[in-house]
């Protein structure tokens, strides 16, 4: 793999939205738009943006608001408003038209995907979900402190940024380095050595608010353009998978069957982020995905 010259920049999205930090490659191929999940950055998706450059197009991959090196305003830390700051992205950048980009998704990234879809028709030529945008967490508990108690960050106080790295490190032995790296860009090293979460807490509630309060199949018959579902899980369960792959199992199932044009790529074992984990795999399943919409593109002209 070729590594691909990354253009790295600060997007302004114009009055009341944030100023986006985004990794930019070149190419002539329909352009890629990567958007990480909660709490991560778009280091995460370097592996997969340099074999999609390699391929022949252009990718940007960004930091949602208040994450990796994008601003961070007071408020606006809900899906539709993400969504929309991703729609604001895509015209700023100029890739509308022929250039409109296939999105991709992680975790709750690929929720804030298909709402962009949903909400901006004609804005993305395809969309990939990469274990995530089925995520219900509001079926899994009775209340929203319920499952903030459960799904908040863990505080850091009195841990060491040197501690954490090794024990990232030591946890994903078959990840590639630049995946390691990316991850530990989602922490602060504080100047004592110790260490803080990038995305604010306040904040980091915020978007599990959203996700609680919200319902991804409300954007499924929306999503005019090819999908591409990528769990992390295989159709029948493997070592390790049997307490989450029921209702993963079905959740993806009836994302596929509400989509218009959903096809899924199962990876069987493999971790929730697995594009930093198997982005080569990954890149592959997102040409092909590229090629889908270039056909319906293709097909809707000549309509």
């Amino acid at each position: 793999m070729t590594l691909s010259p990354v253009d790295t920049c600060s997007v302004a999205l114009g009055a009341g939205r944030p100023s986006l930090a985004v990794r930019r490659r070149s190419g002539v191929g329909r352009p890629f738009l990567l958007v990480h999940g909660l709490s991560s950055n778009a280091r995460l998706w370097d592996d997969v943006a340099a074999a999609l450059a390699d391929a022949g197009h252009e990718t940007v991959a960004v930091d949602l608001r208040g994450h990796g090196l994008s601003q961070a305003p007071d408020g606006g830390y809900d899906t539709p408003t993400s969504a929309d700051d991703l729609a604001a992205l895509i015209g700023v950048l100029g890739l509308t038209g022929d250039r409109a980009p296939v999105v991709v998704g992680q975790s709750w990234g690929g929720n804030v995907v298909l709402t962009l879809a949903a909400r901006h028709p004609g804005a993305v030529a395809g969309v990939a979900c990469v274990d995530g945008g089925w995520i219900r967490v509001h079926d899994r508990f009775a209340t929203f402190e319920d499952c903030w108690t459960a799904l908040a960050p863990p505080r850091f106080e009195g841990l060491r940024y040197a501690d954490l790295a090794r024990a990232i490190r030591a946890g994903h032995r078959d990840w590639p380095a630049a995946g390691l790296e990316a991850t530990l860009a989602n922490l602060v090293e504080l100047p004592d050595g110790g260490v803080r979460a990038r995305l604010d807490r306040a904040h980091h509630r915020e978007i599990v608010r959203s996700m609680y309060g919200s319902d991804p199949a409300d954007t499924y018959p929306g999503v005019a353009v090819p999908a591409l579902l990528v769990p992390a899980a295989g159709p029948e369960p493997v070592d390790g998978e049997a307490a989450r792959f029921d209702g993963t199992r079905a959740a993806v199932l009836e994302a596929a069957a509400a989509l218009p044009d959903a096809e899924i790529r199962w990876y069987p074992g493999a971790d929730h982020d697995l594009h930093a984990q198997h982005p080569q795999r990954l890149a592959t399943d997102l040409l092909d995905l590229a090629e889908r919409a270039e056909r319906a593109a293709k097909s809707e002209e000549n309509q």
